[in-house]
């Protein structure tokens, strides 16, 4: 096995469709379809935003985007929801097995762009896992931005992602974190509501604020628009697109979004790139 390994390692520097074999070393269960997993098997920089495509063997490959820090380079966190074949059988994945990756691919968080600016930051459901990266560097960096404020909205208490860094994360003095669930039963205390409820309450400086937002498109184009109300620019405002990926590498269009390609010119946009093709169903 292992001189295969070593095979598929050094094609994959030359040709990136080759992937390379690394192992998963951790896996935890957030919720009850969505599984973290930790991998190792080299060196790993990547940025804020970017995915990897993972390789399930004998089942077929998928884009994923990367959960974990950007300051740990030795280990590789992607967070997956079982929804289709690919997805399953990598949550099903234990430690020890072996899991294949292509990547990182793509444009990530504008985190340079932000410095000096009022972040806020605006998941809906899994898309927190994409954000996750980029709070880790505004925390790790705190001393570079304005205010920052987590807005982050589920379906329901029992599918709220990362609950316990959230709750960390909500304790700390110099950050806003404030959550809300679509429906909730009568032992649910917090919010209930969609995600743009949230804006109406939010303070920061629109002239100078720079969002990230991350969910389902139809929630970031009314957190879009709510936010370009408010007064913050539309070129200031990026979203994070999600598409059918195969090469990753702007090569076989499936990821075609009217002019651009999701996995190469994305997945992280501007607003401003992207307002006059979101709302168009059949693109």
């Amino acid at each position: 096995m292992a001189p295969m390994a070593d095979a598929f390692s050094a094609a994959s520097i030359a040709d990136p469709m080759i992937p390379r074999v690394a192992r998963v070393v951790k896996r935890r269960r957030e919720i009850a379809d969505v599984v973290t997993l930790e991998i190792e098997g080299g060196a790993f920089d990547f940025a804020p935003g970017q995915f990897n495509m993972l390789t399930a063997f004998g089942v077929g490959e998928a884009a994923i985007s990367v959960s974990g820090d950007p300051a740990n380079s030795a280990r590789l966190v992607h967070t997956i929801r079982a929804v289709g074949a690919v997805s399953r059988a990598l949550t099903e994945l234990h430690v020890g097995e072996p899991i294949g990756l292509r990547g990182p691919f793509g444009r990530g968080w504008p985190m340079q762009e932000a410095e000096g600016s009022d972040v806020i930051v605006v998941a809906g459901g899994l898309g927190l896992a994409p954000l996750r990266p980029a709070l880790y560097r505004l925390f790790a960096e705190r001393e570079k931005y304005g205010r920052i404020l987590l807005l982050f909205g589920a379906r329901s208490p029992a599918d709220i992602l990362f609950r316990d860094e959230l709750e960390a994360w909500r304790g700390r003095l110099d950050i806003e974190v404030v959550a809300t669930v679509d429906h909730a039963r009568g032992d649910w205390r917090g919010n209930v509501g969609v995600v743009t409820t949230l804006l109406s309450r939010a303070q920061f400086s629109a002239s100078n604020a720079l969002a990230m937002l991350c969910g389902p498109e139809i929630m970031m184009r009314f957190v879009a628009n709510a936010l370009l109300e408010r007064g913050v620019a539309q070129e200031r405002v990026y979203l994070s697109m999600e598409r059918n990926m195969k090469c990753a590498i702007g090569w076989c269009g499936h990821c075609q979004f009217g002019p651009v390609f999701i996995c190469r010119d994305g997945p992280v946009f501007p607003y401003s790139q992207l307002r006059g093709l979101i709302a168009k169903k059949e693109i």
